[in-house]
């Protein structure tokens, strides 16, 4: 029998706290169980194991994350939405590194879990919305995406291991960022599709 008051949300949500205190990858089914106050064995009535834990944390997170985003370009366009899209991204990150690396893994989720949570495919029209203000369409658009990505992504890992150990701050080399991301979109370079060079 389920113990009252438990459920896969629940469960997720645990695991989702856990990540944040000791890392996405080192969340185990019996520290969620410990923390719940549970045997082991109770979880599994809820999720099929670890993996199908590590999926729902995944999307959980990607909704949280989607949820910021949409509230901060709401009604934005251009540099104004760049920039609180990308500082919504890096604050979600700064706030939830292990929900936020949830975001970043390849772990596998199942397919029925994952079409019932808006955030992935969320994060994806907020993306090319925000891109489309820019005037680019395909490929441009993926392309674009592409980039943001990698530079909102790698400035915050390099920013959560202490990667920027120099005396301008982060904050600094993040406004510049954004400024110049802002230009670079602006004035996006015309297409080469076809250019055999």
């Amino acid at each position: 029998m389920a113990r009252a008051g438990l459920s896969a949300e629940r469960v997720t949500a645990v695991g989702a706290e856990l990540a944040d205190e000791v890392g996405f990858e080192r969340v185990t089914m019996a520290q969620v169980a410990r923390r719940l106050g549970v045997k082991d064995a109770s979880l599994y009535t809820h999720v099929r194991g670890l993996e199908d834990l590590r999926g729902r944390i995944a999307l959980l997170a990607a909704d949280e994350k989607t949820l910021r985003i949409a509230e901060a370009t709401a009604g934005r366009a251009g540099k104004d939405a760049l920039v609180a899209f990308a500082d919504a991204w890096r604050e979600y990150a700064h706030r939830h590194p292990g929900r936020y690396a949830a975001t970043q893994s390849t772990v596998r989720i199942d397919p029925e879990t994952a079409a019932n949570a808006p955030g992935p495919r969320r994060a994806v029209e907020l993306t090319y919305g925000m891109l489309r203000g820019y005037g680019l369409a395909e490929p441009d658009l993926t392309d674009a995406v592409r980039l943001l990505r990698s530079t909102f992504h790698g400035f915050v890992a390099l920013e959560a291991t202490g990667g920027f150990a120099h005396e301008r701050t982060p904050q600094q080399s993040w406004t510049r960022a954004l400024d110049a991301l802002h230009v670079l979109l602006e004035h996006w370079p015309a297409s080469r599709e076809g250019d055999p060079s």
